[in-house]
């Protein structure tokens, strides 16, 4: 049945109106993108400066941050891994980034730089470390952090940090939620969804205030919410890594979950997953905890610097990170069920 002129009319109106709204609500993201975005520079060498604006960002000089960041030495290092050194940057009294630098050349570091760009730019969570810009030059990459003054949580646990003043139960309860919550988030809140691949205690930093976030995205896989795995290259640190993704190169979040796991006995025990005792005995963390478990004598695998603690919560925690490590991934948990469950703990609720 032919339409009539009025209704034709009208039809190509509401078209119209139509797609001139999605023009509009695309120029406003556009500028509400561009506001969060700032060049700062171009420099003669052919760097650029990217700098996400934020509060911590606004005294940021361009000609400070550049010259600094130009005199980094070893003295100013304050952390290093597989896909960078990571340098202690002081642009003025009041104001310091970390910033890890990845020199090119290598195309590992290069696709580790666009991987953090990729799962870095967007999110903005209390339990993540926050990317405030990034530096792109002939010979090297620079990626900028919020500094976080109390280190990592291997440094706490194993550094020499541990000689001054040892966390306590409910401080170590509290990094655990803390980081739990966001891996949850990665696993569940971002879209796409980002496996991090590399989950481990130095990999979790602590503000001014120990509160846990979440770091280094070198290795980190997008992953679309209708897929179950993402195929890749085995990667990772040993002692942490899920013993299927071996087998079958498939990441997933349940991998995550397992590495998480391992961190959870790190907090417990004080050790680390590939302690010397454990190679001379010829075991591993986790299945030596998995058997004073199986002996109910969790007690005696407590970290000896704890001194007292509440021997019910510790055999809660030892329980979680026991379901973490489930030989079945099918059996983990979720990190959202991590958290839920980690909550319970009276500890972190007090």
């Amino acid at each position: 049945m032919a339409w009539s002129p009025v209704i034709a009319l009208y039809v190509t109106i509401c078209c119209l109106a139509f797609v001139m709204s999605k023009v509009v609500i695309s120029f406003l993201l556009y500028k509400r993108w561009k506001r969060t975005r700032t060049i700062i520079e171009d420099s003669p060498s052919g760097g650029k400066v990217v700098v996400f604006r934020s509060p911590a960002t606004q005294s940021l000089s361009s000609k400070a941050f550049m010259k600094k960041t130009m005199k980094l030495s070893n003295k100013n290092i304050i952390g290093s891994g597989g896909y960078g050194t990571v340098y202690r940057l002081s642009v003025d009294d009041n104001t310091a980034f970390a910033v890890k630098r990845l020199n090119k050349g290598n195309k590992d570091t290069e696709r580790g730089f666009e991987r953090e760009l990729d799962a870095m730019g967007d999110i903005k969570h209390r339990n993540i470390v926050s990317l405030y810009g990034y530096y792109i030059a002939p010979q090297f990459n620079l990626l900028i952090y919020e500094l976080m003054p109390h280190g990592s949580l291997d440094t706490l646990l194993h550094g020499k940090s541990r000689e001054q003043k040892p966390l306590d139960w409910a401080t170590r309860c509290r990094i655990a939620v803390g980081a739990a919550r966001g891996i949850s988030y990665l696993h569940h809140d971002c879209i796409p969804h980002i496996i991090h691949r590399d989950i481990k205690s130095s990999n979790i930093l602590l503000d001014q205030n120990m509160e846990a976030r979440v770091s280094d995205f070198g290795l980190a896989t997008l992953m679309d919410p209708h897929q179950t795995h993402v195929s890749t290259i085995v990667a990772g640190t040993f002692g942490y890594l899920a013993p299927e993704y071996f087998d079958t190169g498939r990441a997933t979040t349940k991998g995550d979950v397992y590495s998480f796991g391992v961190v959870l006995l790190e907090l417990l025990t004080g050790k680390r997953p590939t302690d010397e005792s454990f190679i001379e005995e010829g075991t591993k963390l986790v299945t030596w905890v998995k058997d004073v478990v199986k002996e109910k004598k969790e007690e005696h695998a407590v970290d000896s610097a704890l001194g007292s603690f509440p021997i019910k919560e510790v055999k809660k925690v030892f329980r979680i990170a026991e379901e973490c490590l489930e030989s079945d991934p099918s059996k983990r948990p979720t990190m959202t069920r991590v958290v839920k469950m980690l909550e319970q703990i009276n500890s972190i609720v007090n």
